[in-house]
């Protein structure tokens, strides 16, 4: 028998919450429907071609005569190097900067590098921001001031076209709502570029409490940057990308200036001025000062999804970037390490995996522990696969929720206190959650980028990523899983009683847990009722 509440409800009041909620449902679907305006207004524009005679130009050009046709290559492990070496490129930028994210939180560190946008304009540099339109709440007030600024630009990529009631467009257009660019590239001058994993955000920069994200970017220079720069202005000139003025109107000179006042004012707060502090004392940031900063030279190759990929109706691969991934990358013959926080593998991604396995590659993965992961959903599907997979052969690994400074080994405590960092991201002892996403192959090619190997990375979002050649970079992340990884991560494996077991080590030993550690058990039960509905397509 149906019932209409569980609590005591006048009819009046029933009739009336019927009537409220059909309003809005209906209302949702209506505006849904309307759909986004045409994108005819936006003019064309590309990434400039004269900066070699910038001051990064010549300071590149200076390093890179003895490596010809190769690329500059430096790895951005630590949140707080990641955040200087951004601000130091807009400080150093004279011609242009050109930035593409899928987040910019309005905190602490993405207020400071919009003033840094802002000041970089005032000196004539031509500012170009591209932001996918899912998670631009609390912006409006800046990307207003931003785009009042003659020399700066703004788009907003597959925009909400009922951006005062988004759900709306959930409702209406889910199909287009639900495809979201999740590239990430910054590139000053068309000198410098930097790939990898992180958005802006206080989370992916170590840029205060909460949790920190432990994530990967790489620095690039040589032919790799053009290759960027060649990404960005097809995302930027796409019909997808939407001058942002078609939805948040320009500041007027007032709101311009209340909104730099307010940039101002945060930057000389006690939190921001401590967190300049620590960027300032960075071993990077130092090496930037000296003329040191220590490049790999080698070949460095980006691959992206064409972004068509997310007005494209049907289930199509060309123009996607995991089979050119796949391609480049090659069939590993003795080691295949991934890292992945949002790990989904799928039965075919499981076959491949635990085929690679029985022609005797090791294969090693660390993703998210549940007690460290930051979409349940995710966890709920990716918690399918482990019993196939552990039984094929391959090795998994989940990140603790807390990462502390090891005691085992002195030598990794000792460079720590040097301030040369975590060695795959942000240390120390504060709660933590994986966000990098890279893989080696035989110790040899290495992968840094935004895909992450689930669904979602493969048929909806749109992706990017750098291949390099770098024995260098894939024999750390390799040490990586033979040193610290264990100390770092609960091995999970197969139980005698045909379930799962965690291992935990520390100093004091090995410490065995039965269900997903440091979780609750209500947690537990909404994991296992997700993982049986039918959503993995979404994830």
């Amino acid at each position: 028998m149906h019932q209409e509440a569980s609590w005591p409800m006048p009819a009046g009041m029933v009739n009336a919450a019927r009537r409220l909620f059909a309003g809005i449902a209906l209302f949702a679907l209506l505006a849904g429907c309307a759909g986004l305006p045409p994108n005819n207004a936006r003019t064309p524009s590309h990434a400039l071609e004269d900066t070699a005679a910038t001051r990064l130009g010549q300071a590149i050009a200076q390093r890179a005569e003895a490596h010809p046709g190769q690329d500059g290559v430096y790895a951005l492990s630590d949140g707080r190097e990641a955040f200087a070496l951004r601000m130091a490129l807009i400080e150093a930028a004279q011609k242009s900067l050109d930035l593409q994210y899928y987040i910019w939180r309005p905190d602490t560190a993405g207020q400071l590098m919009f003033e840094a946008l802002w000041k970089a304009a005032e000196r004539g540099v031509r500012v170009r921001l591209l932001l996918d339109d899912n998670v631009t709440g609390g912006l409006d007030a800046a990307l207003a001031a931003l785009q009042s600024h003659p020399n700066i630009q703004v788009r907003l990529f597959n925009p909400y076209a009922n951006r005062g009631l988004r759900i709306a467009d959930i409702a209406g257009d889910f199909t287009r709502i639900n495809r979201r660019m999740h590239n990430k590239a910054f590139i000053a001058d068309n000198q410098v570029a930097i790939v990898g994993g992180r958005n802006i955000g206080n989370e992916y920069f170590s840029a205060g409490p909460g949790t920190e994200f432990v994530d990967l970017d790489v620095a690039l220079a040589g032919p790799a940057v053009r290759q960027t720069s060649g990404e960005f202005d097809l995302y930027w000139n796409c019909e997808s990308a939407y001058p942002a003025e078609r939805f948040i109107a320009p500041a007027d000179a007032t709101q311009a200036a209340q909104m730099l006042q307010a940039w101002a004012a945060l930057a000389h707060e006690a939190p921001a001025q401590q967190y300049l502090r620590e960027v300032r004392e960075t071993t990077l940031m130092r090496q930037l000062l000296s003329h040191s900063l220590p490049l790999e030279w080698t070949t460095a190759r980006i691959f992206y999804d064409d972004p068509s990929k997310v007005v494209a109706r049907e289930d199509r691969a060309d123009g996607h970037l995991l089979p050119q991934l796949l391609e480049a990358m090659g069939k590993p013959r003795h080691e295949l390490d991934l890292v992945s926080p949002y790990f989904v593998p799928g039965e075919e991604g499981t076959r491949s995996l635990t085929a690679l396995s029985a022609a005797g590659v090791r294969v090693r993965i660390l993703t998210n522990a549940l007690a460290a992961t930051d979409v349940a959903a995710v966890h709920a599907g990716y918690r399918k696969y482990r019993k196939a997979l552990l039984a094929g052969g391959v090795t998994l690994y989940e990140l603790k929720p807390v990462l502390t400074k090891p005691a085992r080994r002195q030598e990794r405590a000792e460079k720590e206190e040097r301030g040369e960092g975590h060695p795959y991201g942000s240390g120390g002892s504060s709660a933590s959650s994986l966000h990098a996403k890279t893989f080696a192959l035989d110790r040899l090619r290495v992968f840094v980028g935004s895909f992450n190997f689930d669904p979602r990375s493969a048929r909806l979002n749109t992706e990017m990523g750098v291949v390099l050649e770098s024995p260098v970079l894939a024999a750390r992340l390799s040490g990586i899983f033979d040193e610290r990884v264990p100390d770092d991560a609960y091995e999970v494996r197969l139980a005698s009683d045909g379930g799962l077991e965690w291992i935990e080590r520390s100093g004091d030993g090995e410490r065995i847990w039965h269900n997903e550690p440091e979780t609750g058990w209500l947690r537990r039960t909404w994991i296992r009722l997700l993982s049986v509905l039918p959503i993995e397509d979404l994830l």
